[in-house]
């Protein structure tokens, strides 16, 4: 189904639901984004406001998205990140459920508090938030090594497996869009080297565990100078290090990325020690993700910015490659 198909039954699904939550007389709400799960704002007479995420269908059982919300609920009660809570239903639960004509399948929701804020625009001089940004992610990771998993702990998982393997989350990069012969041969390649590096690497417990995953500037909030780490959604087990690479998804290429990523290994270092060799595995993780972006471009072509993004990121992609594999093959 194509993104504009759905638009009608998640908003009305969005203004339906607004009665499983106790929220102010004359609530709206209007759509924010839509990329995996659909963002709303809801705003309420006398200035009340509050995020509904309607979730993809299929995409995190309830039990995953109960662990999500466990676990930024922790991180922003104990390890010093400032992370949004959320309203429990009317029914006294977190995660709600519905469906609307229109609809495949029911739809998971959550209601979240409102942080005020601004995301960090990629054309401004970003050395700041990413060195703010390096520091948040050493915080989540030394609460990640030191917090108790719920029993029924459920969280996707990104690794060499889930992006290469037989069963890839996001599907398998070949089939990505415009991947000519001599593009797919450079990638081939690529895959093998980073496969073979991160077998080095290893999954050792201060290395690997629980990640945000999505550290992305539209998922950093700037209010008063201060940053606030929003959107746990693909929050899952995988190499730390992987989250400075989702911080510069998407923009791989750009020229700033060598300064931003020293600036956020400064931000890291100020709370947690990184090792020289972690430090010179970092591309290795740059490449897996933008490997994973690729696949998801690919899968994911009734997003507008999968569309925006088709023409040329299979191509960009080579190149990185190409400049990645001169130093580490």
């Amino acid at each position: 189904m194509k993104q504009d198909d759905i638009l009608g039954p998640l908003q009305r699904l969005a203004e339906q639901s607004l009665a499983l939550w106790d929220i102010p007389e004359g609530a709206t709400v209007r759509l924010l984004n839509i990329s995996e799960n659909a963002t709303y704002l809801v705003e309420a007479p006398g200035g009340w406001r509050a995020i509904l995420r309607v979730h993809r269908e299929n995409y995190h059982s309830k039990r995953a998205i109960a662990t999500e919300l466990a676990w930024s609920h922790a991180l922003g009660a104990e390890g010093g990140v400032e992370t949004p809570d959320h309203y429990l239903g009317r029914d006294g639960e977190a995660i709600q459920t519905g469906i609307v004509a229109g609809m495949s399948a029911p739809r998971h929701m959550v209601l979240f508090h409102f942080l005020p804020g601004h995301e960090p625009e990629p054309d401004h001089d970003l050395v700041e938030p990413f060195r703010q940004l390096g520091e948040i992610a050493a915080r989540t990771h030394l609460h990640s090594i030191g917090w108790k998993r719920p029993a029924d702990f459920e969280r996707l998982i990104w690794n060499e497996e889930t992006v290469f393997g037989d069963h890839p989350t996001w599907g398998d990069w070949r089939d990505g869009p415009n991947i000519s012969a001599q593009t797919r041969a450079v990638l081939e390649r690529l895959e093998q080297v980073i496969r073979r590096r991160l077998a080095h690497f290893g999954k050792g417990p201060e290395r690997y565990g629980l990640i945000h995953a999505d550290m992305r500037l539209a998922n950093l909030l700037v209010h008063e100078g201060k940053p606030r780490l929003i959107d746990f959604d693909d929050c899952g087990l995988g190499w730390f290090l992987y989250d400075f690479a989702t911080g510069v998804s998407f923009m791989e290429d750009h020229p700033q990325v060598p300064t931003l990523k020293a600036a956020w290994v400064e931000g890291y270092r100020r709370i947690r020690p990184l090792s020289p060799e972690e430090e010179d595995e970092i591309d290795t993780f740059v490449m897996l993700r933008r490997m994973a972006l690729l696949a998801w471009i690919g899968s994911h072509s009734e997003v507008d910015i999968a569309r925006e993004l088709a023409p040329r990121f299979a191509e960009v992609t080579a190149e990185l490659a190409r400049v990645y594999l001169a130093g580490h093959e």
